[in-house]
């Protein structure tokens, strides 16, 4: 996924309210952006980091810049998770995600009951996959994990995905870590048991579980290798 504008450096100042956060330019002009991540951001919201920011060009937002990038480390990562379908979907008709077979179709946002969606519907030899993506941005020592927060709403996909499964389809828990400094991807047990223990259970239950982590820079974010998933 290519970003479609150049983007603007700056310097992180702090993120608060969730889909706030100020910051510096380059110029010296402090501005506050719009933070597109419902998640704690642990790890990569430190005040004082790199960013990159997006500018919007439809006029009478009330934040025309965006927040898309941090940096941690000796990474970028990238934080806005309304990109995430986006580029697992251009990674999967471009054929770098093997292991979901051959897409005759894709379609997006997909109902699967009465109050529920999922992300990705890809039909094809296989017949029909349920995918649902989430994005993972927390790392610790090359290990990524989700979520970085409690997650209620995570949980009753993992079910939605179970019940797929039990109709006779394949289902698939996707994990984008939307940086390149990870080695391998877990559940994060000690920020949510209930969520580990569900993801556990699903993956018995037959849903498959892939975790992919990603090229990211201010031109643009890929896919760049597989990661071996542990349950504990």
């Amino acid at each position: 996924m290519i970003f479609k504008n150049e983007l603007v450096p700056a310097t992180l100042v702090k993120r608060y309210k969730r889909f706030l956060a100020d910051v510096v330019l380059d110029s010296g002009d402090r501005a506050t952006a719009y933070c597109p991540n419902t998640g704690s951001m642990k790890g990569c919201s430190q005040p004082g980091s790199r960013v990159y920011l997006s500018r919007s060009d439809r006029s009478g937002r009330k934040y025309p810049l965006t927040l898309e990038l941090v940096r941690s480390g000796e990474t970028w990562v990238g934080v806005n998770t309304g990109l995430t379908n986006v580029i697992v979907a251009e990674a999967i008709e471009g054929g770098k995600v093997v292991d979901i077979g051959d897409v005759a179709v894709l379609r997006r946002e997909v109902k699967v009951s009465e109050n529920s969606r999922l992300d990705l519907l890809v039909e094809g030899g296989r017949g029909k996959t349920y995918i649902e993506v989430k994005n993972c941005t927390l790392v610790e020592d090359g290990v990524a994990m989700f979520p970085d927060a409690v997650t209620a709403r995570g949980r009753k996909h993992l079910f939605e995905l179970v019940e797929l499964c039990r109709q006779g389809h394949e289902a698939v828990i996707f994990y984008l870590v939307q940086r390149q400094d990870a080695r391998l991807f877990r559940p994060a047990s000690s920020i949510d048991a209930l969520y580990a223990e569900a993801l556990g259970a699903a993956v018995r239950e037959g849903v498959k579980i892939l975790a992919y982590s990603s090229e990211v820079g201010p031109g643009g974010i890929w896919l760049a290798g597989s990661l071996p998933c542990v349950l504990e």
